[in-house]
């Protein structure tokens, strides 16, 4: 029976684990977890719990627990808790009897005597805490490490004038051996102590000269942060000071010279790099740099005396046949860059252009100057056949590069579109866009285009293509295509005639070809035979913009301001104050003014697209410091 029995069980429990089997492997039905199996949160340690009380000022539930974890670890980090915590409850007994008892097992380390300091200072003993940190003080040996934790012991209770006190005494102790001079500065400048600063930064520099490039770094971040521009005056009185002191110590001149062109005084950094050049026999490195920097900001009078520096070391200079090119090419920018220059000093530039490349040749190196030259030849001497001969001959040139070449074909496009040759303009314009299609380079030609299309009075192609544009890499080509595109789209419709439109269009075709007088004359027929337009506003903008660049300053604020009176609800009113305020920032010599305009413009239209170039030069003019 008892068989029977057994075997009954079996079959029973063989059934439910065929039962157990089925359920955990059906479908959709999910086992559940056993208490045991569930994710507890874990534990939180004696450490995270007492510095949670700390943290929450409960300094007596911290106490106990410091306590507890400095008996079994005695660590410098659990000591500094205990202490603080027990400072905070007002127990100065036992506080102190924690500090003494440290004392005793570091005989040496002279941090306690701050803690014993700091203790008398917040029971109200403040002259006996300034004892025992004069004490601690005079205590020091020459241990460099020593030095660094009686510092640090300083800095924690905020006592940075002895922390300062101790870096000095240390460098004395160690006899140079260590300056501690970023020590000294980081505290300087957390005080607010600017000369001292920068007095340290120079120290350090006369104990190891190879200290330049991070004192450069640790001054930039210094300087960058100046809103009224004060550190800078500070430092510069500082450094011409050591300069004129120390003409000797070569450290100075090159941080001077770093610092005039971080500040785009190129005049100073000149005479600098030219003491350099001199001193170090640098061969031109450091001259030529400067002349590239002074070209690209629009600085030419610095560049020329640059390169005329270069060029008067005479051929045995590495940089004299390139400092002769590019002082041809320096000295077309300063003449072009003037609203209309005079016949005389025009025909003086072709002469020294041709010399220049008469005695270089045709060549790689002097495309540039080609370029220029059939510029000067093409736009301002009226000689199309000579300014095509240049490009045609560099363009042909069998070591010129592909940008190179392209430069010379939106060159020449110009050329051929200024003397009405609309469509070879057209086909090398679109030669280089389909060169260059993701490059600024490829932008550009293809805004040339639009460009020609406009002239020509093809609306809206050019609008279409002005749409396209408006999202180009490239900010001023996507600034200009916008404002291209607004101009169309509020003055072309389709179903009406476009006298108005085509009037401005040749207008500014006119400008181009440095017409002025006549673009102006064009441009003042729209009203007198419209009365009103939408135009209006374009044109008094157009015509500013023609004035400012003949150099009648007056007249083309008088325009602009009429804008802003007139029309301060159209789209181009923003852009009539930014350009009001450049005028009044770099012709008129007014920064005031300028000042004036630009906040003008961020106050009352702060979603324009000139509020960050705006906001830069409002900066750059009250004296900030601007990457």
């Amino acid at each position: 029976m008892k068989y029977v029995f057994f075997i009954l069980i079996l079959l029973f429990t063989s059934h439910v684990l065929r039962l157990t089997s089925y359920a955990q492997t059906e479908p959709g039905a999910a086992p559940k977890q056993l208490p045991f199996q569930q994710q507890a949160t874990p534990p939180v340690s004696e450490a995270q719990l007492a510095m949670q009380f700390y943290q929450a000022r409960e300094y007596e539930k911290a106490a106990g627990l410091y306590e507890k974890l400095y008996l079994k670890q005695p660590t410098s980090f659990n000591y500094m808790y205990f202490l603080h915590s027990l400072i905070e409850l007002k127990d100065y007994k036992r506080a102190e009897k924690l500090i003494k008892g440290q004392q005793k097992s570091e005989p040496r380390a002279l941090k306690y005597l701050v803690d014993l300091g700091y203790l008398n200072y917040r029971e109200g003993n403040v002259d006996k805490a300034r004892k025992l940190y004069v004490e601690a003080i005079l205590e020091l040996q020459p241990d460099q490490q020593q030095v660094f934790d009686l510092a640090n012991a300083f800095i924690l209770k905020g006592e940075n004038s002895f922390a300062a006190e101790v870096y000095l005494k240390g460098r004395e102790l160690l006899r140079g051996a260590y300056p501690f001079s970023f020590e000294l500065a980081n505290i300087y400048e957390r005080t607010g102590n600017y000369a001292a600063l920068f007095d340290e930064y120079l120290h350090l520099l006369e104990v190891n000269e190879s200290y330049l490039p991070t004192v450069q770094d640790r001054l930039q971040n210094v300087l960058s942060d100046d809103e009224d521009n004060s550190k800078n005056e500070l430092f510069r009185k500082v450094l011409l000071t050591r300069v004129q002191r120390n003409p000797d110590q070569p450290a100075y001149t090159d941080l001077l010279w770093w610092y005039s062109i971080q500040q785009k005084d190129f005049e100073l950094a000149l005479i600098q790099a030219k003491a350099l050049d001199r001193r170090r026999q640098e061969q031109g490195d450091r001259i030529f740099q400067l002349a590239q920097l002074a070209v690209a900001n629009e600085q030419y009078s610095i560049a020329l005396d640059a390169y005329t520096y270069l060029t008067a070391k005479g051929t045995a200079c590495p940089y004299y046949e390139i400092s002769r090119i590019e002082r041809a090419n320096t000295r077309f920018y300063q003449v072009t860059s003037q609203g209309h220059p005079s016949r005389k000093e025009l025909s003086e530039l072709e002469k020294d252009l041709l010399l220049v490349l008469g005695n270089a040749g045709e060549n790689r190196t002097t495309v540039s100057l080609m370029q220029n030259l059939a510029h000067l030849e093409a736009f301002y001497l009226e000689n199309p056949d000579a300014a095509i001969g240049y490009l045609n001959r560099a363009i042909k040139l069998k070591d010129i590069g592909p940008k190179e070449q392209a430069f010379c074909k939106l060159e020449l496009g110009d050329v051929l579109l200024f003397f009405g040759d609309v469509w070879e303009a057209t086909l090398l314009y679109q030669q280089v866009y389909q060169d260059f299609k993701y490059d600024v380079l490829g932008q550009t030609a293809k805004f040339k285009n639009t460009k020609l299309t406009f002239y020509i009075g093809e609306f809206e192609w050019a609008k279409a293509q002005a749409d396209i544009l408006k999202a180009a890499t490239d900010k001023l080509i996507a600034n200009d295509a916008l404002a291209l595109s607004i101009l169309i789209g509020e003055n072309y419709d389709p179903d009406s005639a476009t006298v108005g439109l085509s009037l401005y269009a040749r207008a500014e075709l006119l400008s181009m070809k440095h017409e002025d007088r006549l673009a102006l004359e064009l441009l003042d027929s729209i009203p007198l035979r419209f009365g009103s337009h939408p135009l209006l506003d374009d044109v008094l903008l157009k015509k500013a913009e023609i004035y400012r660049k003949l150099g009648e300053y007056r007249v083309a604020d008088s325009l602009l301001n009429r804008i802003a009176i007139d029309y301060p609800d159209e789209v181009i009113a923003d852009r009539a104050l930014f350009i009001q305020g450049g005028l009044h920032e770099k012709e008129l010599g007014d920064p005031a003014g300028a000042m004036e305009i630009y906040g003008r413009l961020l106050e009352l239209y702060p979603s324009s697209i000139y509020v960050i170039d705006a906001r830069k030069r409002y900066r750059v003019i009250r004296g900030d410091k601007v990457e």
